[in-house]
């Protein structure tokens, strides 16, 4: 029976095209290279910058974007001498990006979860002056049980830790977080009281019995998140409640500068009172008895389900949650 007339070696030939066809496309004709210099134009927000950070020519860069532009069939940014804007399409892709690199930097994880023992790294993304005991001690306590793992902490905004775990770039994120993420998995790690105060040079330093026309002429410093529906909606909704000023003189995404500016005298403004319990005591810092409902804001712990984790992370998360599980909430409520 020749080749031809032999029914099996026309399955094997189908067989092979099936697996042919299922290699082709995107995925397999594209140049990742362009995709990761798409990441650095995308986090750079410039072609320049972005020259700049990965070491080469800015008409390199600007011709990897121009030819992933090509293979994708969209544009990805608007561009200009003197402006760079992302379009939808590119914010969608960059996002995409984001999750596809920070998988393909979790895979040495599958060789080390066959090894037995608790190895590898964890790395954890956390916003500003997360103050706990319970974090304190699990980091004691893991350290002391698995000496072989190692351990990273990067500060970030509470907006920046979201997209960080989204990112799959940090196995744990813990954040400020006004309600649930619908592609993350969270649960309320501990809440904290949040009161108005004011610096030693501030004219209602020392006050004992603020009245609330007093407050509403004094100029603010607060938190980018200081909104309705952000993390910091319960100071928002208390601010607006007692009708203080519009006026602004000073912002930022970090605690220890809003801490700075209030202290500085630039205006009265929020601040977890768990943190601050020293300068108040030390003179640096001064609580507004303001008349309001107590401020409580909740911080969360984050983990993306998606994610593979190592046996670093998982006995790490798995400590944590036993933890938090022996305490209860009352307990966990730091502050006044």
């Amino acid at each position: 029976m020749t080749a031809d007339n032999d029914p099996n070696h026309h399955g094997a030939a189908a067989t092979r095209n099936d697996q042919t066809s299922s290699l082709s496309g995107l995925a397999w004709d594209l140049d990742w290279n362009l995709l990761r210099t798409f990441m650095v134009i995308a986090r750079e927000k410039s072609i320049t910058r972005a020259a700049n950070s990965l070491g080469q020519k800015q008409p390199s860069v600007s011709n990897a974007l121009r030819r992933l532009e090509e293979k994708l069939g969209f544009q990805l940014a608007h561009r200009d001498p003197r402006n760079f804007e992302l379009t939808s399409a590119g914010e969608a892709t960059y996002e995409e990006c984001r999750e596809l690199f920070g998988a393909v930097g979790r895979l040495p994880n599958i060789a080390r979860n066959l090894s037995g023992s608790v190895s590898g790294h964890l790395s954890i993304a956390l916003a500003s002056h997360v103050t706990s005991p319970i974090f304190d001690a699990t980091l004691h306590q893991f350290h002391k049980d698995n000496p072989e793992a190692t351990i990273s902490l990067s500060v970030k905004s509470s907006q920046e830790v979201l997209e960080t775990i989204r990112a799959k770039q940090a196995t744990i994120g813990i954040c400020l977080l006004s309600g649930p993420v619908a592609d993350l998995q969270s649960n309320l790690f501990y809440r904290e009281h949040f009161s108005f105060y004011c610096g030693p040079t501030h004219q209602l330093y020392g006050s004992t019995d603020v009245d609330l026309d007093d407050l509403r002429t004094q100029s603010r410093v607060s938190f980018y998140t200081d909104k309705i529906g952000n993390v910091l909606q319960p100071v928002a909704r208390a601010r607006q409640q007692m009708e203080l000023s519009d006026t602004v003189s000073g912002v930022s995404n970090n605690l220890e500068e809003v801490r700075r500016m209030i202290i500085a005298g630039l205006g009265i403004g929020p601040l977890p009172d768990h943190v601050v319990e020293r300068d108040v005591q030390n003179g640096r810092l001064h609580r507004l008895a303001t008349p309001h409902e107590p401020i409580l804001v909740d911080v969360h712990i984050l983990h993306n389900p998606k994610a593979l984790l190592n046996t670093a992370e998982t006995a790490f998360m798995a400590m944590l949650q036993n933890k938090i599980s022996e305490v209860p909430v009352s307990e966990r409520t730091y502050g006044s």
